[in-house]
């Protein structure tokens, strides 16, 4: 069974940047597809980005395109959520999501549906 734990939320002003972090265990790791998704109070749970586990696929939400990068480092087990320019709005809660059934590398995953395994979240909180 894959476990997921976040970290690296908090407080942050408009412009900054955070680092959330997603440490995957109970599975191989390389063998899993990874995202990053958000909730923001009486919002729906939303992709954020996707990275597949090649890292050679990646999926962003258009309100993050250009500010958010991800990235994953097989020798940690863990996916990065590189949060730049942040806004007001980027306030929410962040979930991390596995997959392990992949159909090909291509495959950009970007469902809440598509995802068995979840992290208990990180709250992230601008302010302007």
């Amino acid at each position: 069974q894959v476990q997921l734990v976040e970290s690296g939320g908090g407080l942050a002003q408009a412009g900054g940047s955070l680092r959330l972090a997603c440490t995957a265990s109970g599975g191989q790791f390389s063998r899993l597809a990874m995202a990053w998704f958000r909730q923001a109070p009486g919002s729906e749970r939303a992709v954020v980005g996707f990275i597949s586990r090649s890292g050679g696929t990646s999926y962003f939400a258009d309100s993050v395109k250009g500010r958010f990068t991800i990235s994953r480092d097989v020798a940690k087990k863990t996916v990065y959520l590189q949060m730049n320019s942040l806004k007001s709005e980027d306030t929410a809660v962040y979930y991390c999501a596995a997959r392990s059934t992949i159909l090909s590398d291509n495959t950009k995953y970007i469902s809440l549906n598509d995802y068995a395994h979840w992290g208990q979240g990180t709250q992230v909180t601008v302010s302007s």
